[in-house]
């Protein structure tokens, strides 16, 4: 689970660590009330979105301006007059793809002067299987270039959970970013402290681009994403609680309702599979037979009637959807419940794509004569490779 910038800064404050004062704004009328509260003679406006390069962003829109989704004012007026050009129409960043995201908070915070920009990130090392700092002296809003042209700026490495964070590893960072003097002892209590929240909150991510050298020698964490390990949230009411819904893409928001696993993708067959591995598996199926995968969608081992139905829907609610390919290996999974779901939700929301149904394993003959007994104009494959073949003849055709 992704959070907004302006609320993974107050987690960083509570925790202690250095950030500007800011205030967010919802509605329009809020944002000159808002920047008055906050000591000029710089204001930044932020676009707040679940998208990096807000910076290099763009608008849809006509009247929003030219400029990206970071504004600097000089007075209360213009920080005012920034917000009310950018809530409520549509930021494009490279990582938004065309769509962009609707704007519907904007972040106002207090102006910083800079000395120097650096780039700071903790994340989960999934080969080491441990927390691992990742630094670099080139910070800012280039970082991308920086890591595929200039690798050797960067340095990376994880924590022993053993020992876990130890001074020598914020001395190391500070001697990569050329910190020096009382810069090298904030770095050290600075990177302790990021530590610390990134366990006790059980974070996936933590980008701190950039984390500045202020005009006075001071660090400062500038601005900030983080992530969170969504399987851990009920450990964490507080955390939960920061869920912006209107982030999220409405049909995984609505999988995940009826605690189904599923991934829009950009393809045009979608798929509903019992197991991530079965998943998977079928995903890659369908790429060798020369068509994309729509979704990865597991309905899990315990789906019911109403799970199954649920599902379908959601495929079926994806325009790019061109045909569907259900893939069932009944272990604890029924097929004869999966023919139930499918058939339920034909039923109610129709069928305007070819549709392929492989089942094997428990009650497999049951289901196949649900379906065969449906009159539903459904296509029957005997395995995975052939109900692939199938299904993408019927689309491609």
């Amino acid at each position: 689970m992704n959070i907004h910038e302006y609320q993974a800064k107050a987690l960083l404050r509570d925790y202690g660590a250095p950030v500007s004062d800011g205030r967010v704004v919802m509605r329009a009328e809020e944002a000159k009330t808002a920047a008055g509260e906050l000591e000029g003679p710089l204001w930044v406006v932020k676009a707040q979105i679940h998208a990096g390069g807000r910076g290099k962003g763009h608008f849809k829109e006509a009247g929003a301006g030219e400029k990206g989704g970071v504004r600097l004012a000089k007075s209360v007026e213009e920080a005012d007059e920034e917000a009310r050009r950018m809530l409520g129409r549509t930021l494009v960043t490279h990582q938004t793809g065309p769509d962009g995201k609707e704007v519907g908070r904007i972040y106002i915070e207090e102006g910083s002067g800079i000395a120097r920009e650096l780039y700071l990130a903790l994340l989960v090392d999934r080969q080491t299987s441990r927390v691992s700092f990742v630094c670099s002296t080139e910070g800012g809003m280039d970082i991308e270039e920086v890591a595929a042209e200039t690798p050797e700026k960067i340095l990376s490495f994880s924590v022993d959970p053993v020992t876990g964070y130890q001074p020598f590893h914020g001395r190391r960072i500070a001697f990569m970013l050329g910190l020096e003097g009382k810069q090298v002892k904030q770095c050290v209590a600075l990177m302790g402290t990021l530590y610390r929240l990134f366990v006790e909150k059980d974070v996936e991510m933590l980008e701190i681009n950039p984390l500045i050298v202020t005009d006075a020698g001071e660090l400062k964490c500038l601005d900030a994403k983080m992530g969170f390990d969504s399987n851990a949230l009920y450990r964490h009411g507080d955390i939960a609680a920061l869920r912006d819904e209107s982030e999220e893409d409405p049909k995984e928001l609505a999988a995940s309702k009826y605690d189904l696993n599923y991934i829009a993708l950009d393809g045009e067959i979608g798929c509903m599979v019992n197991g991530a591995g079965l998943a998977m598996a079928t995903m890659d199926i369908i790429k060798l037979h020369g068509a994309e995968p729509a979704n990865f969608l597991d309905v899990g081992g315990g789906a019911t009637k109403e799970k199954v139905t649920e599902a379908f829907k959601i495929i079926t609610s994806d325009a790019n959807v061109k045909g569907i390919l259900v893939n069932i290996f009944g272990g604890i999974m029924r097929c004869d419940i999966i023919a139930e779901g499918v058939i339920a939700a034909v039923k109610e929301v129709g069928l305007e794509v070819p549709l392929v149904v492989r089942l094997e394993g428990t009650n497999v003959e049951q289901g196949k004569a649900i379906i065969d007994q449906s009159g539903l104009n459904v296509i029957a494959a005997d395995d995975l490779s052939d109900a692939a073949a199938k299904i993408v003849k019927a689309v491609k055709g």
